[in-house]
């Protein structure tokens, strides 16, 4: 099928979803890519949440929109026990799942809920803790959950408790986290009985804003309001996900009406995008960061001297005015500086490309021949990697450098550059997701994290302890002296080269209303409304 007719019949698509449901309000996401499932808990991509935990489920406890505040979720209070080992919630009652076309539930969200959601992820001897082939908890085992959980307990049906095998400074919020989203104990246990548990993953159940529907996979998810939601039924009847992986179509789509929100739109298109005047454009600085991560593990990457030479051979002035073209700062450090404890003291590698060849001669490299991927979709700390990546092979050639690109379907991206041997170095970033820097410092660059979200596959003993000390100091600015001394060992080990924090923009149509941008990078549509 040829690109235009491909976009004819997307385009289509999205049009006879929406009209279809023409006597109820319709709002159309162009989202950037496919969800690599729908239980969020074993992902860690922002597509992924923004299908799943976003849309279908709640958490404990919720960050109030368009803040990194915590406010009650489905628990309505909690307390934290003066040696802050006990974290107690008293949780919501009368909370309603979802009724959908697979599954109608026979009763209220309660502690069996929360202790099922935990628990397959917690115990490996769980009957849920590896329901489909391969699955792996990344966020939970790159938070060190599994050293600090001792227990998650059931205290009454609306109570229940955890219980920590140490102080976790970040707790609260990371419990307000995608993967902390809570599923159903009675849909998990009919899936069970049904012998089609793999179902968890593709035909979710939630207590969220929005019910799902379909999904017919790199096309469109649908989703309805769920009319029972304990926090009120959504303004919009109906909200589907285009799935448009090109910009420049998605800015199309945006145009033509065939979309009401459009993420992640090429950095040359913006003049036009503000300057039509059916749209409006959102704008707020990322808590964000773009980096390229060695392999640590393999040789000669696992040198920090020849990861400080590379670093020294990027010229990301030249990145960032082609790629972010003025929506974008050179990164330093592993965190924004938008983030409380940024180390502004740290001093960047230098653009050197002389002195990188003479580091690497130094460091016995020769004709060194390496592999740089680039991701296949737009992310707000990247958009538009494939273009950064022959930058940085651009730069690496005058070093003596071979590079070869390579890039993969985003799910498998993400999945294959897990590898502990994998070759080369890969473009990723993150998007706070609770405000802390531990969710920077610990879940990317930490020991725990290594083989999963840690794709430098870096463990040093100095960062460690000064990640791992912090997350057990309650004091914040003890906590912001540790921090900034982790980033002085980042810098002086360079297992990233980190390159650029980005200014994030939202278009959409002037029809909708409602819509607050996330500092934490997520898309919810719950409390939007659109003009019919």
């Amino acid at each position: 099928m040829t690109k235009t007719k491909l976009l004819m019949v997307t385009l289509l698509g999205a049009t006879m979803l929406a009209s279809g449901a023409a006597h109820s309000k319709t709002l159309v996401y162009c989202s950037e890519g496919s969800p690599e499932g729908f239980d969020p808990a074993p992902f860690t991509a922002g597509t992924t949440f923004d299908a799943s935990s976003k849309p279908l489920y709640n958490r404990l406890v919720e960050f109030k929109r368009g803040t990194s505040e915590v406010i009650p979720g489905l628990a309505e209070s909690w307390e934290v026990s003066s040696d802050g080992l006990e974290y107690t919630f008293k949780l919501r009652q009368g909370v309603k799942f979802q009724t959908t076309d697979f599954f109608t539930p026979t009763r209220d969200f309660n502690a069996d809920d929360v202790v099922f959601s935990f628990e397959r992820q917690l115990k490996k001897d769980h009957p849920w803790n590896q329901y489909t082939a391969g699955i792996a908890w990344e966020y939970f085992d790159g938070m060190s959950m599994p050293d600090l959980l001792k227990s998650v307990e059931k205290v009454d049906d609306l109570t229940v408790k955890f219980v920590l095998n140490r102080p976790e400074a970040p707790m609260i919020a990371n419990l307000a986290m995608d993967f902390a989203s809570i599923l159903s104990a009675e849909y998990a246990a009919k899936l069970e009985a049904d012998g089609k548990k793999e179902l968890l993953n593709q035909q979710p159940v939630g207590t969220g804003p929005f019910k799902f529907v379909a999904y017919q996979k790199d096309a469109v998810i649908r989703y309805a309001a769920h009319e029972g939601y304990w926090a009120g039924k959504q303004p919009i009847d109906d909200l589907v996900f285009a799935i448009t992986t090109d910009a420049s179509v998605r800015q199309q789509k945006l145009k033509a009406g065939e979309c009401h929100v459009a993420p992640y739109p090429n950095p040359a298109d913006l003049a036009d995008l503000k300057a039509d005047p059916n749209l409006q454009v959102m704008e707020q600085e990322g808590l964000n960061v773009g980096y390229l991560a060695y392999n640590s593990q393999v040789a000669p990457f696992d040198k920090a001297e020849v990861r400080k030479a590379l670093n020294m051979a990027i010229n990301k002035k030249s990145i960032l005015d082609a790629v972010f073209q003025g929506a974008g700062k050179e990164a330093k450090n592993p965190i924004p500086p938008t983030m409380w404890s940024y180390n502004t003291s740290v001093q960047d590698d230098p653009y050197d490309p002389d002195a990188a060849k003479k580091m690497l001669e130094a460091a016995g490299v020769k004709d060194l021949k390496m592999k740089i991927w680039a991701m296949p979709v737009q992310r707000p700390y990247n958009p538009n990697a494939r273009r950064m990546a022959e930058l940085i092979q651009a730069d690496f050639s005058k070093i003596g450098v071979g590079v070869e690109i390579v890039s993969y379907e985003w799910g498998e991206y993400l999945k294959l550059s897990k590898a502990k041997d994998r070759d080369g170095a890969v473009l990723l970033g993150w998007t706070g997701d609770n405000g802390d820097p531990d969710n920077f410092l610990a879940v990317l660059l930490g020991c725990d994290a290594v083989g999963g979200s840690n794709r430098a596959q870096w463990c040093n003993k100095d960062f460690e302890a000064l990640v791992q000390k912090a997350k057990t100091v309650s004091d914040k600015a003890e906590r912001t002296k540790l921090y900034e001394d982790a980033q002085v060992v980042f810098k002086r080990e360079a297992p990233w080269a980190t390159i650029a924090h980005s200014v994030v923009f939202m278009p959409m149509s002037k029809k909708v209303s409602g819509y607050v941008m996330d500092p934490l990078g997520g898309h919810w549509f719950d409390g939007v409304d659109i003009a019919e």
